[in-house]
């Protein structure tokens, strides 16, 4: 799992300088990045491998976020037996969004447009055929995550991590009494994290 927010960014926060809570803050800062991930539906590290898709259709097929630049592989199993025999050319796709760029800000891949011989799983452009492959018929082979971690998340962490760890203050859920009685922690996600981490929910379309 990668970590969003460092032990030292969290201490920061919180105007720590002693090291008698690392091990607490630490792991107030691993539980807040396995929630940003959840709430995002998207890990913002980078990890090697490869990896298989069933395609939206012949054209075009939703990925899992993909670092455009270096090394990418894409092959196709030309008839849907789960062999990848078929390895596309730079010229026969083009990642999305273009640029790697969305809304001004860098974006790593989120999909694949067949735009030369082939077609996702068909074969080549003699077989035109416009269905809907059911199966796993895209194979990518490259560095799967974010380019960086954005500087909303790392924020989004630092300020959930924060929120955990002084959630051990109050382990009953109270955190003091006021004039109207007891005052209660609230639950989840921290508002002012939601609202950093809005425009980097993943829309996954079924």
């Amino acid at each position: 799992m990668t970590l969003y927010a460092s032990t030292a960014q969290i201490k920061a926060a919180l105007r720590i300088q002693d090291s008698v809570d690392d091990g607490l803050i630490g792991m107030a800062g691993s539980a807040a990045s396995s929630m940003i991930d959840t709430y995002c539906q998207r890990n913002f590290g980078q990890t090697f491998g490869t990896r298989v898709y069933a395609p939206d259709n012949s054209f075009v097929c939703q990925i899992d976020d993909l670092v455009q630049s270096g090394s990418v592989t894409i092959n196709l199993s030309t008839n849907l037996d789960g062999v990848y025999n078929q390895t596309m050319s730079a010229s026969d796709y083009q990642l999305e969004p273009l640029n790697g760029i969305m809304d001004g800000a860098p974006w790593p891949a989120t999909r694949i447009r067949a735009v030369g011989r082939y077609l996702m799983g068909i074969g080549d452009w003699n077989f035109y055929f416009l269905d809907t492959p059911s199966k796993a018929s895209v194979q990518v082979v490259g560095t799967f995550g974010w380019p960086e971690v954005p500087a909303a998340v790392t924020q989004a962490a630092v300020l959930q991590a924060s929120r955990i760890y002084k959630r051990t203050d109050s382990p009953l859920g109270v955190a003091g009494f006021g004039d109207m009685g007891a005052i209660r922690v609230s639950r989840g996600l921290d508002p002012d994290v939601a609202v950093l981490l809005a425009p980097y929910q993943r829309e996954r379309v079924a």
